[in-house]
Formats: structure tokens, C-alpha cells, sequence
């Protein structure tokens, strides 16, 4: 089956198509471009890039993943809105994967390692993973100290992901050179077993962990001299 994957959770904005069967995920074409103020502007022309790099047509998917966050409010709707629009266009289930998933599953090769994101406001979007890549706390957005903290406290022994490149000197923890960004196929992997059940479309509910910095007025303001 062929399978649209899609991440905006990172300055990272990610488009790919595997093809997921009985055997496995294979990947099928992959546009990533880092850009942390343009994802509503690049996401969907690498969808269509993708496309025909697989030389493949919307109609041809049979489901779409999407990277759920954590993420800043902004660029993660962006690839959420895209991913339920064209599920529901194009009547394919759509399912969501933790972004910090798709970075901490590739990079736990039998030790445990913490994920990290930039969360900017000097904080990272974090979770720690067993050596089998299971997720065993978090997601959390705190500041670096706060994510080494924990880390030490459930035996981390590396770092991945660029909020672990950024703030590596309050980590203090080996780093883990891939995956910088969320992994399209790990996300595609994530969301396998689901998408061979032919299970029921998900709502792609966004992981922002912080409110929103708008607020309603709590009262009018006078405009009277």
C-alpha cells in the first residue's frame, strides 16, 4: 500500500511515500527542506513533488501518517490541516505518530536515549526511549536542565535530535548524529501495524504541550480620550 507520510513538528518540513506491506516499509521518494518560517509554504509542493517522483497520483494512497508533534503551534497545524484535508478528500484513513517517536525509535540501539526537539523560549520538546525504542516518559516541554535531570534519572546514556545538538553543553550526554529531524519512515513504521489492520481513521489531535500565546480580551478597553 501506498502510504503519504508528512511532518511540520520541526524546522524540518517533511514529505515522503513508502510503501508499506506484509514485508515491511520500503521508501518510495523523500523531500525535506529546514526551514522554520516557510512550512505552509513548502509542505504542500513536496507533497506534489513526492508524487511524481513515484511517479504516483493522490488517488493511488491508501492512508496518510502525520507527525501528531510536540511542536509549535504554527508550523505542526500546518502539516496536520494538510494530512486530515486530503484524508478526507480522498477518503483514506488517516493515523497520527508522536514526532519524537520517529527520531528516538531509529536512534535506541539497546541503550536508552533521550529525544529531544527545539521548543525555542530556551526549552526542549523531550521523551526518553528504551534500548528497544519504546517510549518510557514524556512527551514534555521543559528547559534543557530539567530534560538532563530526568534523563540521568532513567540511565540515559545518549542524546538525539537537534534540541540535543542545540543544547548539548547542558546535557552533557553523548550525541547521536541521526536523525536530527523526525525519520519519514520510522514515522511510517510507527503507524504500520495499523495501517495493514485497515483500522478506522484517526482524529490527528496536535501535541502542542503549552497554551496557546493568544488570550482572549478580558475586558474592553475604553477608546475615548
Amino acid at each position: 500500500m501506498l502510504v503519504l507520510v508528512v511532518d511540520s513538528s520541526t524546522p524540518a518540513v517533511t514529505a515522503a511515500l513508502v510503501e508499506v506491506s506484509a514485508d515491511g516499509v520500503v521508501p518510495r521518494a523523500h523531500r525535506c527542506t529546514v526551514d522554520a518560517r516557510a512550512h505552509g509554504e513548502l509542505l504542500a509542493p513536496q507533497v506534489d513533488a513526492v508524487l511524481a517522483d513515484a511517479e504516483a497520483r493522490p488517488r493511488d494512497l491508501g492512508a496518510i501518517v502525520a507527525g501528531l508533534g510536540p511542536g509549535p503551534f504554527t508550523g505542526l497545524r500546518v502539516g496536520l490541516v494538510t494530512a486530515a484535508t486530503m484524508g478526507q478528500v480522498l477518503g483514506v484513513p488517516t493515523y497520527g505518530v508522536c514526532s519524537l517517536d520517529a527520531i528516538g525509535y531509529p536512534a535506541a540501539l539497546g541503550e536508552p536515549v533521550l529525544a529531544a526537539s527545539d521548543a525555542r523560549r530556551r526549552e526542549v520538546y523531550w521523551a526518553v526511549y528504551d534500548g528497544a525504542g519504546q517510549r518510557i516518559a514524556g512527551p514534555n516541554v521543559d528547559t534543557p536542565a530539567v530534560a538532563a535531570e530526568r534523563a540521568r534519572g532513567l540511565a540515559v546514556t545518549a542524546a538525539v535530535g537537534d534540541g540535543a545538538h542545540r543544547y548539548a553543553d547542558v546535557l552533557d550526554l553523548p550525541l547521536r548524529v541521526e536523525p536530527r529531524y523526525p525519520d519519514a519512515t520510522a514515522l511510517a513504521a510507527l503507524a504500520a501495524e495499523r495501517i495493514r489492520a485497515g483500522a478506522p481513521t484517526e482524529a490527528l489531535t496536535p501535541l502542542y504541550l503549552r497554551r496557546p500565546d493568544a488570550v482572549a480580551a478580558t475586558a474592553r478597553k475604553s477608546v475615548l480620550p
